[in-house]
């Protein structure tokens, strides 16, 4: 099933993680020391610029009974709601601007505008995502507790509506991220007794409350003109925003090559094995400067997943310095356009949806699950190997050829 020994599965000894470690802990260093004027200019610049186009779209929006109006007003208002979102919402929470001392974007003092609320998002993101990434039973990003995305999660009937599933929780990913915390779906770990549930609940309607009166009362009946017609345009840019918050995430955790894991793995892990877990378990895409942007630099998600609080407009930056990491020690860097990542991804929630049974690959070996025991009877080091060592890399490439192609491995 799931890797339970993420060095062996990496073909690497426990002296080579470490040193993988002490360089990982060098870029973090290196980025954290030099943070300074440049990146101060590009969150403040970031925030008028989104808040710029909420204003315009809001303003614009006044004429909403005229279609072209409509039309360019849900579209900026959508793009505003899409970087407060991702840019912003996402990466002032995770910390990276703390270094500032600012509190207009510090973690402890950020709201955003969706439906669930930031004490929640930071409880389930960063920390249970982050710290037990991929890891079936203690993260539940691994399918949202709806959907079934690796066969460590036990087939049932009700995955056989995984598309359905799905296409729901994209639609409406805001609500899906903001009931997470809540643990009432039927996948999540629930731990937390009935009345911390309670008042999470109470936290939960009350955010939700505010956020559907702005988005579908206040604004249609400040807006002056068709309030139907400015309540469609709100619907709308929030649809488009989900849309685009789902693909990015799923883009980053369930194509080809991000790698599900097992508990065991978490015995006595230390941060180099955690650093190992987070390469393997993330998958970037590629894109122009806007989609880095638009997708709040997350097509980065490798990088992210190592660094997450450091700041998102340093990802390109460190990705080059991943990648040279990964080449050097024969790993593989899971990347590829942003419509192969997207479309490899549901191709493996339609598969799931089927039994086991009618699945061809085997539950150690397949695209969106595999393990260490997918190696077993074959030899550790090749004399073919690219680079100056035989790695995870050089061990795919002879086992499934095929397979390989489907990543992409900078060079």
């Amino acid at each position: 099933m799931a890797i339970s020994d993420v060095r062996e599965y990496a073909h690497l000894s426990a002296r080579d993680v470490e040193a993988i470690g002490v360089e990982l802990d060098a870029i973090r260093h290196e980025i954290s020391d030099s943070l300074g004027d440049t990146d101060r200019r590009y969150i403040q610049k970031t925030i008028r610029i989104q808040r710029g186009l909420v204003t315009a779209g809001r303003a614009v929006l006044l004429f909403s009974g005229h279609r072209p109006a409509w039309v360019l007003g849900t579209g900026l208002l959508a793009a505003g709601k899409i970087i407060e979102n991702m840019e912003l919402g996402h990466n002032v929470m995770h910390g990276q601007w703390d270094w500032m001392n600012d509190p207009e974007v510090h973690s402890s003092t950020w709201e955003w505008d969706i439906v669930g609320t930031s004490e929640h998002w930071k409880a389930t993101h960063n920390y249970h995502h982050h710290k037990y990434t991929n890891i079936l039973g203690m993260d539940d990003d691994v399918g949202y507790g709806v959907v079934r995305v690796t066969r460590d999660q036990p087939w049932n009937p009700a995955y056989s509506l995984n598309l359905v599933w799905n296409t729901v929780l994209a639609v409406a990913f805001q609500w899906g991220v903001g009931v997470q915390h809540l643990e009432i779906a039927p996948g999540t770990i629930n731990s937390s007794g009935w009345p911390e549930q309670k008042r999470r609940i109470g936290q939960f309607l009350n955010k939700a409350r505010k956020q559907v009166g702005k988005d579908y009362v206040w604004w249609p009946i400040l807006s002056g003109g068709d309030r139907k017609t400015t309540f469609t345009a709100n619907a709308t840019a929030n649809v488009i925003r989900n849309l685009w918050s789902n693909a990015v995430i799923f883009c980053g955790h369930f194509p080809d090559g991000a790698d599900k894991f097992t508990l065991k793995d978490l015995e006595e892990e230390t941060q180099a094995q955690w650093y190992l877990r987070q390469m393997l378990g993330s998958a970037n895409f590629t894109g122009s400067q806007l989609t880095h942007f638009m997708s709040g630099n997350l097509s980065f998600q490798i990088e992210h997943h190592l660094f997450p609080t450091l700041p998102s407009n340093r990802y390109a930056e460190i990705s080059e310095k991943v990648q040279d990491v990964c080449r050097r020690w024969d790993l593989p860097y899971t990347t590829g356009p942003l419509y192969r990542q997207y479309w490899q991804s549901w191709r493996t929630i339609a598969r799931l949806s089927l039994p086991d049974r009618l699945l061809t690959d085997t539950s150690d070996d397949a695209t969106e699950t595999r393990s260490e025991k997918m190696f077993e009877g074959t030899p550790r080091e090749y004399d073919d190997h690219e680079g100056p060592r035989s790695g995870l890399v050089t061990a795919l490439r002879h086992h499934n050829p095929r397979r390989l192609r489907n990543l992409t491995r900078t060079a």
